[in-house]
């Protein structure tokens, strides 16, 4: 179970820089309401795409049994290298002129599209699927609100460090499966 922890420790990281960076934007509003509307998007979606992840890889698990941790491994490695990546470069929380419904979502889809790609490691994991998912998105939603509330404190100077932290933890978790396997 701790690796679930881990994963979704690791995981929020992306949705948390992102939520620094949208509260950074201070819009009018109470920053609790967007620290909660902000968290259950980001929530909702990490919660729901490792799911079908899960789903996928016990589809390709049936054929591809003997390379599913090779597989796991390089997922893993592959979405913790373009985290560490995206901690050198600018976010595109900076070219949001207006938080909106339509905006959150589509972050909520970019920001979970890695957590589908890990959904495909909960396969070697001894571990009911729903319940991972269910702790990624209660880590996700927490991270999401605390992350608007560093933000609107003027603490975007963490936002690269958290998605550097979540990258580095992924490929250290895609080694460990591969030395396990």
């Amino acid at each position: 179970m701790i690796e679930v922890f881990i994963l979704a420790i690791a995981l929020s990281m992306d949705a948390f820089a992102v939520a620094i960076g949208l509260g950074a934007t201070k819009q009018r509003g109470k920053v609790a309401h967007l620290g909660i509307i902000v968290a259950l998007y980001f929530g909702l979606f990490q919660g729901v795409m490792p799911i079908i992840g899960y789903l996928g890889g016990k589809g390709l698990l049936s054929w591809a049994e003997s390379y599913t941790p090779w597989i796991a491994f390089l997922l893993l490695f592959l979405i913790g290298a373009k985290m560490i990546y995206e901690s050198f470069a600018e976010g595109i929380e900076e070219d949001i002129s207006k938080i909106t419904h339509r905006v959150l979502l589509i972050l909520a889809i970019a920001t979970s599209i890695d957590a589908m790609a890990a959904g495909f490691s909960l396969t070697l994991l001894p571990v009911n699927p729903f319940i991972a998912c269910l702790i990624i998105g209660s880590i996700t939603f927490c991270f999401s609100w605390l992350g608007v509330l560093v933000g609107t404190k003027g603490g975007t100077w963490l936002e690269s460090k958290a998605e550097l932290l979540g990258g580095i933890t992924l490929i250290l978790m895609s080694i460990k499966i591969l030395i396990t396997a």
